[in-house]
């Protein structure tokens, strides 16, 4: 028999009762070839190409949904950073570029398209510097449409450049949308450490080493990892890393299983499969809660980093047992307006912005979906970028800052963003200013262990 019965019924309970699924299918796809000397035919190539390569992508989603019986919730493109694409055109307004991959999306149906895109971490081409310009009304004007920049990298530095103009950039999207709301910085994101494999929004892109186009699969499972904590309330920390490694096994095992049967019936290369516990506003469904079921009174409280570094070490080691191909971010994700645990503890006062800060250090990603005052400036902003990407950089790992400064909002007031996106309460930042320090400018040099050659 290859599985017991109760194993059957553990798979079964795994998606009916603690809401595992496939978080998304992402095809990406290089659009190198699509560059011309006119932003017309560019875009006509673009537009020609991801009908061509992405036309079955959502079917063949909802074949294997249906054959295996497994929810998958995204189906999302991520094609090369634009700014690559665009630059040999001679525009300098890349919104039109932003408008194709959307009308691309709408027709395909996919959810997300992502690569609005600059890698800018020791320096900006005239193509970055017009990509990073047309973000905001980029973001305003679409639907589906994702955007990140690469501002800082271990073997780089910190583009202290970039980091000033991303906080001017914050600010001009979140006033950008209708009737400034702040949404459109719900799909903008800055990161440290970018991998070119990500398949998790708003930070995905097809990286230019990556093939000509693959498949890659984000798996998530926080409720999978609690309700396995629940009944281990007595276990010892050695116990307990042995069950989240092992139920991080099982769970990719799906996910390796979906990635390779979907790319197969696309006709492209598995690319990888990024095993991170990413929250939804659902109660059951919270990186938080697992926190707690640690021991913690409270996420936020004092050894929060500690129990944050076990699970995202323990989840990378039963990805990596599981499957060949781990990539994107794999770890935890601790979203603040998309996690219903992570919003209670702010509430209660128990996680502040700085402990965020401190917890981003042991994370998969960084500081994310958090909601800020409206008139928070945007050299503040720009310093809690730097924070971030410093982590990143001395660390060596991938970090991000995805924050929505919210018109009109102060501090402990609420902001509603709706549907996986969630609702959070503004958190304050710290009164004092960093003006000075962010209007230096320049390039935060790489640290000495980068230089490893």
């Amino acid at each position: 028999m290859l599985f017991t019965p109760f194993e059957i019924k553990e798979t079964v309970d795994m998606f009916l009762r603690y809401r595992l699924d496939i978080r998304a299918i992402t095809l990406g796809i290089s659009l190198l070839d699509c560059a011309t000397s006119t932003g017309e035919q560019t875009r006509r190539r673009i537009r020609e190409k991801l009908l061509r390569v992405a036309g079955s992508l959502v079917s063949v989603g909802r074949e294997i949904e249906t054959e295996y019986g497994i929810p998958i919730i995204n189906k999302r493109l991520a094609v090369s950073p634009i700014a690559l694409v665009a630059a040999s055109s001679g525009e300098t307004d890349y919104r039109p570029y932003a408008q194709t991959l959307d009308q691309c999306a709408v027709e395909l149906g996919v959810d997300f398209v992502g690569g609005f895109s600059a890698l800018v971490q020791k320096g900006f081409s005239g193509g970055d510097r017009n990509l990073v310009d047309s973000i905001p009304g980029a973001l305003s004007s679409t639907a589906r449409v994702c955007a990140s920049v690469n501002v800082a990298s271990t073997k780089s530095g910190i583009n202290m450049d970039a980091v000033r103009r991303m906080g001017e950039v914050v600010r001009e999207t979140a006033l950008a949308g209708i009737g400034g709301d702040g949404l459109g910085c719900a799909k903008l994101v800055i990161l440290c450490n970018a991998p070119e494999d990500n398949p998790f929004m708003a930070g995905g892109f097809h990286g230019p080493g990556e093939a000509e186009s693959c498949l890659n699969v984000g798996v998530s499972g926080p409720g999978v990892v609690r309700a396995v904590l629940e009944s281990q309330r007595d276990a010892n920390f050695d116990e307990l890393a042995d069950i989240i490694k092992k139920t991080a096994f099982k769970i990719t095992r799906v996910g390796q299983l979906v990635g390779q049967e979907a790319a197969r019936r696309l006709g492209v290369p598995f690319g990888i499969l990024d095993l991170s516990l990413a929250p939804t506003p659902a109660v059951g469904d919270s990186v938080a809660r697992i926190l707690e079921e640690m021991g913690l009174e409270k996420a936020g409280t004092h050894g929060t980093t500690a129990a944050l570094a076990m699970l995202t070490d323990m989840v990378k080691k039963g990805g990596v047992m599981a499957s060949t191909h781990v990539g994107g971010f794999s770890g935890a994700f601790i979203p603040v307006s998309e996690d219903e645990g992570m919003v209670a503890a702010v509430r209660s006062g128990s996680i502040s912005l700085d402990k965020l800060e401190a917890m981003t250090s042991v994370c998969s990603v960084g500081l994310d979906m958090i909601a800020l005052p409206g008139d928070t400036p945007a050299s503040t902003i720009s310093a809690i970028i730097a924070d971030e990407m410093a982590i990143g950089m001395v660390n060596n790992k991938t970090t991000a800052v995805r924050v929505i400064p919210v018109p009109g909002k102060k501090a402990g007031d609420w902001a509603e963003f709706g549907g996986l996106l969630g609702g959070a309460p503004i958190m304050p930042v710290n009164a004092a200013g960093s003006a000075a320090f962010i209007s230096r400018g320049g390039r935060i040099p790489a640290p000495i262990h980068s230089f490893r050659n």
